[in-house]
């Protein structure tokens, strides 16, 4: 068979399909060319989810006739001259409007600032019409109809319109939220309109606008430079987390991207502080040497390449961690109006209406009148303890002395527990619910991670060893990491074929449940063995540990308990969720307490 070269139109019509690869891709390309202009005002239009039509008008710099002509012209381009080490632009391929012309009909009308008169051009399926004059205001307005009508094989892979038109909504949200000094509107006969005005400077008033109004309450400024890479951008709180990861952006010197290295690193970072099946909500805006990226991995520039992904990677997730370590053991604000909204008004005027006249004594709105202690049966040993303080007396808290006289506290004091798991303690500005068993989970667990990076953990000899029956492959597995186990504090040997001895226990989590914590660390080991070494797992053993030494639901805990479990809690990092990622604590403000009886 002879070779032969290819038609224009057909090189085009192959390189849209990786291009152009659905409406959101012509529209993220489009939006580039426009931002790359220099527009501080972008507006967005589509019908039938983007392939009927979609309209793209800037304020920038616009073109004069000789670039239009260029423009449409495969590998003709504004921004790159020789060298693709330090491309300072969204786009630079030169293939996005030849691309699209070659599937749809296009058309461009556009007059520089300078000009008196503008000029359009148009392409339908690859074909150049005339260029001709048209009255057009300063910038470019770019429109496309019937995507892929010249491939209608493409037609049958897209989505429904609905689907097509909300990808579009992303690629203008992860826009914005790139530009925050740049004014979008998205509007269509598809679609209600989305407006995002134009914040300057302040890009978390942009992620507020995009990401709702309580990320900015539930978010963590980001600031950190390793080497030549530079790090800023906003993480949210662990106990502020969605159902999936489409809440989580990333930009590379501007450049919206959706790079697999630094999802994972944002997943790494939040490991063991958020529940499986949750992802956390976070904004990273990386900044390097263009010549330390490369951005032409791949035609829709999506993904990147860094010459060093192991730096980057260590930056991301150190970063996030220190943050959290900062900041990051407040509870979501979500919580609390979760928590509101799971309230019903206890009273019904109209439904418990007294019958034969008022009366004091049955009125619903009669005084109240205290009983013994709380008023509660489960409440009265209460009476007889000491009144809470928010003080964290010497010999209740393993803490040293506050620093300061007047040291606040956060967590307040304790005023009460309830069914013996949930501790109630007062703010200066409302107060707070503790789940006694997670947060105490969560204390001993960081505890035991410090542990771990300075010297073997204290353990506690059984003077009867305990034996647990357990299938010989997992006395094998056991036994294997016996050492790593060991400096847990966790001392186990072989008792036959299918058993296992345990002589020692970690002496930090009291009374332990052995085959409870045996069993499932024998599950977890069989389970991380196929991937890597358990030494590499440590913290998960330990985390493991202390949910099996944690203080347990149920157990009734005096006043000076709570407060020191209040105190310690306030200095430990990660405190706000435990170790599977619940929050350990829920705040509700007087505020919000005074609008649930209609106060405010």
């Amino acid at each position: 068979m002879a070779i032969r070269q290819l038609s224009e139109t057909l090189i085009n019509q192959i390189a849209a399909g990786e291009v152009i690869e659905r409406p959101a891709s012509a529209a993220k390309e489009l939006i580039e060319n426009a931002l790359d202009a220099g527009a501080t005002r972008i507006e967005i239009a589509t019908a039938g989810g983007g392939k009927a039509l979609l309209r793209v008008s800037d304020n920038g710099s616009g073109m004069d006739a000789a670039d239009l002509e260029l423009a449409v012209r495969r590998h003709c381009t504004s921004k790159i001259s020789e060298t693709l080490e330090d491309i300072r632009t969204l786009g630079f391929r030169g293939e996005a409007l030849p691309s699209i012309g070659s599937v749809a009909r296009l058309s461009i009308a556009s007059r520089k600032r300078d000009s008196t008169g503008g000029h359009e051009i148009a392409v339908t399926g690859g074909k150049i019409a005339h260029m001709r004059p048209a009255a057009a205001n300063p910038g470019t307005i770019v429109e496309v109809r019937d995507l892929f009508f010249a491939t209608p094989a493409r037609l049958k892979f897209l989505k429904t319109e609905k689907a097509e038109a909300g990808a579009i909504t992303e690629i203008v949200k992860r826009m914005a939220i790139a530009f925050p000094a740049v004014r979008f509107v998205l509007s269509g006969s598809d679609r209600t309109t989305l407006e995002f005005p134009a914040t300057g400077d302040d890009h978390l008033a942009r992620m507020a606008q995009v990401l709702g109004k309580e990320f900015r309450d539930n978010a963590i400024a980001l600031d950190a430079v390793r080497e030549e890479i530079s790090l800023t951008g906003f993480a949210g709180v662990p106990t502020f987390n969605r159902g999936n990861s489409a809440h989580q952006y990333a930009f590379v010197n501007g450049r919206p991207v959706q790079d697999k290295l630094i999802l994972s690193a944002i997943r790494g970072a939040y490991a063991e502080t958020i529940p499986s099946g949750r992802y956390p909500v976070a904004v990273l805006s990386i900044t390097l040497d263009p010549a330390l990226v490369d951005v032409n991995v791949h035609p829709a520039k999506s993904d990147v390449r860094f010459r060093d992904p192991g730096l980057v990677r260590g930056l991301i997730v150190g970063a996030i961690r220190e943050a959290l370590a900062r900041d990051g053991s407040r509870a979501a604000t979500t919580g609390a109006s979760d928590m509101l909204r799971s309230f019903r008004p206890g009273f019904q005027p109209n439904s418990q209406r007294p019958q034969g006249g008022w009366s004091a004594e049955t009125s619903p709105s009669r005084p109240f009148q205290p009983t013994t202690g709380f008023g509660e049966r489960p409440q009265a040993s209460f009476d007889g303890l000491s009144m809470p303080t928010a003080r964290a007396e010497p010999q209740f808290s393993p803490l040293p002395p506050a620093p300061e006289p007047n040291a606040r506290y956060p967590l307040g004091a304790a005023r009460a527990q309830i069914h013996a798991n949930y501790i109630v303690a007062q703010t200066e500005d409302g107060l707070v619910i503790v789940d006694q068993h997670a947060a105490h989970e969560r204390l001993v667990f960081e505890a035991m991670r410090k542990a771990l990076h300075s010297k073997r953990l204290a353990s506690q000899v059984l003077l009867i060893p305990e034996i647990i029956d357990i299938p010989e492959e997992d006395c094998d597995r056991l036994m294997q990491h016996a050492a790593e186990l060991s400096e847990l504090g966790l001392a186990i040997e072989r008792f036959g074929p299918g058993a296992i001895a345990v002589r020692e226990t970690p002496a930090m989590l009291g009374e332990v449940d052995a085959h409870g914590l045996i069993r499932q660390l024998a599950d977890e080991i069989a389970e991380w063995d196929t991937a890597s070494g358990l030494s590499a797992k440590l913290e998960y053993v330990a985390a493991t540990m202390a949910c099996h030494g944690s203080v347990r639901s149920g157990r009734r805990l005096r006043p000076e308990e709570m407060n020191a479990l209040l105190r310690e809690m306030e200095v430990t990092p990660g405190s706000g969720q435990c170790n599977h990622g619940r929050p350990t604590y829920i705040e509700l403000k007087l505020s919000d307490i005074e609008r649930l009886f209609g106060r405010s």
